[in-house]
């Protein structure tokens, strides 16, 4: 199939299908006399893995990593896993991370609406930032 119905069937844009044959995520198909690219059916359902796994939150070099394995005729499942697992740590890393951060936003929130500056002549640029952490906001 021409490049134009594998982008329709696939949902990927012909630009993004000529990307992943550059860098190796999807392999580069044969060329008919006219010059057109010749993708097969195998062509599809790599793309739908490739969606999938960007949907999982892997890189195109992860996804390239777990490929090459398949194409050497190896399960790369057991990779998979491993990848997903240090993703979802980084996930809930971020997660913690952002808890955090609500937090300490929601503390200088409250602060502004108090609308009471502190009685000190060391603020420098704002009030609601400099002054010593009350009502639990945590300095960074």
């Amino acid at each position: 199939m021409k490049i134009g119905e594998l982008a329709a069937r696939s949902g990927v844009a012909p630009k993004t299908l000529r990307f992943y044959e550059d860098s190796g995520v999807i392999p580069v198909p044969v060329r008919k006399s006219n010059g057109y690219r010749d993708f097969g059916p195998e062509s599809l359902s790599r793309l739908r893995f490739v969606r999938s796994a960007q949907s999982a939150g892997l890189t195109l070099r992860e996804i390239r990593q777990i490929l090459t394995t398949h194409d050497r005729g190896a399960a790369p499942c057991e990779q998979v896993v491993e990848m997903l697992s240090e993703h979802l740590s980084q996930v809930r890393g971020k997660i913690r991370e952002l808890a955090t951060l609500e937090t300490n936003l929601v503390a200088l929130l409250g602060r502004a609406e108090s609308g009471i500056p502190p009685e000190t002549d060391d603020v420098g640029v704002c009030w609601i930032l400099e002054s010593e952490p009350q009502d639990g906001v945590a300095e960074s």
